[in-house]
């Protein structure tokens, strides 16, 4: 079996443990925590199946173990002791009878094959012959680094924010907050483009495009900036906020005109 097809097979069958444990626990924003360790395991399968272990791949994979574990425990801490995600809680009302098999196919499934997509830089590389370091290589690394460091950083400020009692309904707006309305969703999408120039350094690694492409897609127009910030549509400090400050790359603050 080839190692891209492997390595999705192995994904869906985790999902579908996922999914089993989300039905146990009565609870869906399991998937979210799913999320980063599927990568790990995609790398990881994709590693074994492709028997080449170049210091890309194992560069690579070492990435993958880092960001996708970092985000599993941190989306675990900040949802224990909580309620359902009310993003989960609501489809469960509105599915209704529907309920199981919408879960298993619209979260689960859906989530496992994005996944693989998103992986594939990484499973092509595991399968690809051994290159030389270069300066593209360089490139791609330092850019995950600063997608890594702007994910730790906005997540430990909104972490540090809500854990203030002063601070229960106000919008966090400071820090790195300050010049973007997502550094966390910025800094993923940031890193898995890293991670693809490290790709680029293989033959026919460019191709594996459509990785960060899709994640990309997802978080500006799909599931992350749109799906978050319609909780917030309405209210007065949200919308001068949303006027004043970037809400994917960081920029400076707009200076708001006083027409009166």
């Amino acid at each position: 079996m080839p190692p891209f097809l492997l390595s999705a097979c192995a994904v869906l069958f985790y999902m579908t443990g996922c999914f089993i444990l989300a039905l146990w626990k009565r609870r869906n924003d399991i998937a979210d925590v799913a999320w980063g360790l599927g990568f790990i395991v995609a790398a990881g399968v994709s590693l074994v199946a492709g028997n080449v272990y170049s210091w890309r791949g194992l560069l690579l994979c070492g990435l993958v173990l880092i960001w996708g574990l970092r985000l599993a425990l941190h989306i675990h801490a900040r949802n224990r002791g909580r309620g359902e995600d009310p993003r989960y809680r609501q489809w469960r009302e509105a599915w209704g009878p529907w309920f199981v098999p919408r879960s298993f196919l619209q979260i689960y499934m859906l989530q496992g094959c994005l996944l693989a997509i998103v992986s594939y830089p990484v499973i092509h590389v595991n399968t690809a012959a051994p290159t030389r370091f270069g300066a593209l290589d360089l490139f791609g690394l330092l850019l995950w680094l600063i997608g890594f460091s702007f994910e730790v950083v906005g997540d430990a400020q909104l972490r540090e924010h809500l854990r203030k009692p002063q601070n229960t309904g106000r919008l966090l707006t400071t820090g790195l907050w300050r010049y973007t309305r997502h550094p966390n969703y910025f800094g993923e999408v940031t890193l898995w483009w890293g991670i693809w120039l490290l790709a680029c350094g293989t033959q026919d690694g460019w191709c594996t495009v459509a990785g960060p492409l899709t994640l990309t897609f997802l978080i500006l127009k799909v599931s992350g900036i749109p799906m978050l910030e319609r909780r917030y549509a309405g209210r007065a400090d949200f919308e001068t906020y949303k006027r004043r400050t970037s809400a994917f790359l960081p920029l400076p603050p707009r200076v708001e005109r006083d027409l009166s």
